[in-house]
Protein backbone atom coordinates (compact mmCIF):
# COMPACT_ATOMS: atom_id res chain seq x y z
CA UNK A 1 0.00 0.00 0.00
CA UNK A 2 1.77 3.20 -0.99
CA UNK A 3 1.78 6.20 1.33
CA UNK A 4 -0.98 8.11 -0.42
CA UNK A 5 -3.67 5.43 -0.51
CA UNK A 6 -2.83 5.00 3.65
CA UNK A 7 -3.44 8.49 3.95
CA UNK A 8 -6.52 8.49 1.82
CA UNK A 9 -7.91 5.41 4.01
CA UNK A 10 -6.75 6.70 7.51
CA UNK A 11 -9.01 10.00 6.19
CA UNK A 12 -11.18 8.41 4.69
CA UNK A 13 -11.85 6.25 7.74
CA UNK A 14 -11.70 9.72 10.35
CA UNK A 15 -14.80 10.56 7.79
CA UNK A 16 -16.74 8.06 8.69
CA UNK A 17 -15.84 8.07 12.59
CA UNK A 18 -16.91 11.50 12.51
CA UNK A 19 -20.23 11.34 10.83
CA UNK A 20 -21.23 8.36 12.86
CA UNK A 21 -22.85 10.02 15.33
CA UNK A 22 -25.19 11.74 13.49
CA UNK A 23 -26.50 8.75 12.11
CA UNK A 24 -28.96 8.63 14.27
CA UNK A 25 -30.99 11.20 17.12
CA UNK A 26 -29.48 8.48 19.75
CA UNK A 27 -26.00 8.90 18.74
CA UNK A 28 -26.43 13.38 18.14
CA UNK A 29 -27.70 13.69 21.63
CA UNK A 30 -24.95 11.35 23.24
CA UNK A 31 -22.06 13.35 21.03
CA UNK A 32 -24.38 16.42 22.82
CA UNK A 33 -24.02 15.06 25.99
CA UNK A 34 -20.76 13.70 26.05
CA UNK A 35 -19.54 17.42 24.42
CA UNK A 36 -21.11 19.10 26.82
CA UNK A 37 -19.28 17.41 29.91
CA UNK A 38 -16.18 17.47 28.53
CA UNK A 39 -16.50 21.31 28.14
CA UNK A 40 -17.51 21.77 31.59
CA UNK A 41 -14.49 19.13 32.48
CA UNK A 42 -12.17 21.20 30.46
CA UNK A 43 -13.02 24.36 31.93
CA UNK A 44 -13.13 23.51 35.74
CA UNK A 45 -9.90 22.18 35.11
CA UNK A 46 -8.18 25.66 34.04
CA UNK A 47 -8.54 26.66 37.60
CA UNK A 48 -9.03 23.59 39.62
CA UNK A 49 -8.67 25.52 42.80
CA UNK A 50 -11.18 28.31 42.34
CA UNK A 51 -13.76 25.32 40.76
CA UNK A 52 -13.14 22.93 43.49
CA UNK A 53 -13.59 26.01 46.47
CA UNK A 54 -16.64 27.69 44.93
CA UNK A 55 -18.37 24.41 44.06
CA UNK A 56 -17.67 22.83 47.33
CA UNK A 57 -19.58 25.87 48.33
CA UNK A 58 -22.96 24.62 46.67
CA UNK A 59 -23.82 23.60 43.62
CA UNK A 60 -25.78 27.11 43.15
CA UNK A 61 -21.92 29.10 41.78
CA UNK A 62 -21.99 26.44 38.88
CA UNK A 63 -23.09 29.10 36.57
CA UNK A 64 -20.86 31.49 37.94
CA UNK A 65 -18.23 29.37 37.71
CA UNK A 66 -18.91 28.02 34.14
CA UNK A 67 -19.19 31.67 32.88
CA UNK A 68 -16.04 32.84 34.65
CA UNK A 69 -14.03 30.16 33.49
CA UNK A 70 -15.13 30.88 30.22
CA UNK A 71 -14.59 34.77 30.16
CA UNK A 72 -11.30 33.43 31.91
CA UNK A 73 -9.91 31.02 29.05
CA UNK A 74 -11.42 34.49 26.36
CA UNK A 75 -9.52 36.90 28.17
CA UNK A 76 -6.26 34.54 27.92
CA UNK A 77 -6.14 33.61 24.46
CA UNK A 78 -9.21 34.54 22.86
CA UNK A 79 -11.27 32.59 20.20
CA UNK A 80 -8.28 30.19 19.32
CA UNK A 81 -8.37 29.28 23.26
CA UNK A 82 -12.23 28.86 23.75
CA UNK A 83 -11.68 26.78 20.02
CA UNK A 84 -9.41 24.60 21.46
CA UNK A 85 -12.06 23.54 24.11
CA UNK A 86 -14.93 23.22 21.88
CA UNK A 87 -12.44 21.03 19.35
CA UNK A 88 -11.75 18.70 22.14
CA UNK A 89 -15.17 18.50 23.39
CA UNK A 90 -16.59 17.73 19.91
CA UNK A 91 -13.67 15.32 19.25
CA UNK A 92 -14.39 13.64 22.82
CA UNK A 93 -18.07 13.64 22.32
CA UNK A 94 -17.51 11.75 19.08
CA UNK A 95 -14.81 9.52 20.91
CA UNK A 96 -17.15 8.09 23.10
CA UNK A 97 -20.14 7.82 20.49
CA UNK A 98 -18.25 5.55 18.95
CA UNK A 99 -16.41 3.98 21.99
CA UNK A 100 -20.25 3.03 23.10
CA UNK A 101 -21.17 1.79 19.76
CA UNK A 102 -18.16 -0.45 19.51
CA UNK A 103 -18.70 -1.47 23.09
CA UNK A 104 -22.27 -2.59 22.20
CA UNK A 105 -21.60 -4.06 18.64
CA UNK A 106 -18.05 -6.40 19.28
CA UNK A 107 -17.28 -5.94 22.98
CA UNK A 108 -14.98 -4.62 24.86
CA UNK A 109 -12.29 -5.86 22.95
CA UNK A 110 -13.07 -3.58 20.41
CA UNK A 111 -12.02 -0.25 22.48
CA UNK A 112 -8.08 -1.03 21.97
CA UNK A 113 -8.88 1.11 19.00
CA UNK A 114 -9.83 4.25 20.77
CA UNK A 115 -7.22 4.03 22.95
CA UNK A 116 -5.82 6.93 21.94
CA UNK A 117 -8.42 9.01 23.76
CA UNK A 118 -7.46 9.29 27.50
CA UNK A 119 -3.91 10.31 26.52
CA UNK A 120 -5.67 13.14 24.56
CA UNK A 121 -7.90 14.07 27.02
CA UNK A 122 -5.29 13.95 29.71
CA UNK A 123 -3.29 16.33 28.07
CA UNK A 124 -5.56 18.46 25.98
CA UNK A 125 -5.73 21.22 28.47
CA UNK A 126 -7.28 24.65 28.44
CA UNK A 127 -5.85 27.24 25.88
CA UNK A 128 -4.51 29.45 29.00
CA UNK A 129 -2.59 27.09 31.07
CA UNK A 130 -2.19 23.81 29.35
CA UNK A 131 -2.99 21.96 32.14
CA UNK A 132 -6.31 20.15 31.39
CA UNK A 133 -7.48 17.24 33.01
CA UNK A 134 -3.89 16.52 34.53
CA UNK A 135 -4.25 19.70 36.64
CA UNK A 136 -6.66 17.35 38.70
CA UNK A 137 -3.81 15.23 38.83
CA UNK A 138 -0.56 17.79 40.54
CA UNK A 139 0.86 17.62 37.00
CA UNK A 140 -0.30 21.61 36.28
CA UNK A 141 3.32 22.76 37.39
CA UNK A 142 5.25 20.77 35.06
CA UNK A 143 3.01 21.65 32.06
CA UNK A 144 3.68 25.23 32.74
CA UNK A 145 7.45 24.78 32.59
CA UNK A 146 6.75 23.64 28.96
CA UNK A 147 7.93 25.99 25.87
CA UNK A 148 4.74 27.76 24.68
CA UNK A 149 3.28 26.98 28.26
CA UNK A 150 2.13 23.42 27.12
CA UNK A 151 0.56 24.67 22.97
CA UNK A 152 2.14 21.95 21.67
CA UNK A 153 0.90 19.30 24.03
CA UNK A 154 -2.11 20.41 23.06
CA UNK A 155 -2.11 20.29 19.46
CA UNK A 156 -0.22 16.88 20.03
CA UNK A 157 -3.36 15.72 22.07
CA UNK A 158 -5.59 16.83 19.35
CA UNK A 159 -3.70 15.08 16.88
CA UNK A 160 -4.01 11.74 18.99
CA UNK A 161 -7.65 12.36 19.21
CA UNK A 162 -7.79 12.66 15.42
CA UNK A 163 -5.35 9.55 14.55
CA UNK A 164 -7.19 7.23 16.74
CA UNK A 165 -10.31 7.87 15.20
CA UNK A 166 -9.36 7.98 11.96
CA UNK A 167 -7.54 4.42 12.76
CA UNK A 168 -10.83 3.04 14.44
CA UNK A 169 -12.94 4.46 11.86
CA UNK A 170 -17.03 3.46 11.94
CA UNK A 171 -17.68 1.64 14.53
CA UNK A 172 -20.28 -0.55 12.55
CA UNK A 173 -17.47 -1.19 9.56
CA UNK A 174 -13.79 -3.09 9.87
CA UNK A 175 -11.19 -0.28 9.20
CA UNK A 176 -8.93 -3.00 8.41
CA UNK A 177 -8.68 -3.08 4.63
CA UNK A 178 -8.40 -7.21 3.38
CA UNK A 179 -7.37 -8.29 0.37
CA UNK A 180 -10.52 -8.08 -1.19
CA UNK A 181 -11.11 -4.28 -0.92
CA UNK A 182 -7.52 -3.55 -1.92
Amino acid sequence: MTRRNAIGNHLANLSAAMSYPFETWWGTIGLVLAAAVTYVLLLLSTMPEFSIQMLGDGIHWFEYVLVSLTETVYRTDGWSGLGIIGLYSLLSGVAVVNAVAQLRIVGVASLTDLSGVVPGLLASGCASCGAGLLGFLGFAGGLAALPYDGAVLRIGGLFLLLFFLGRAGHPERCAIPTEASK
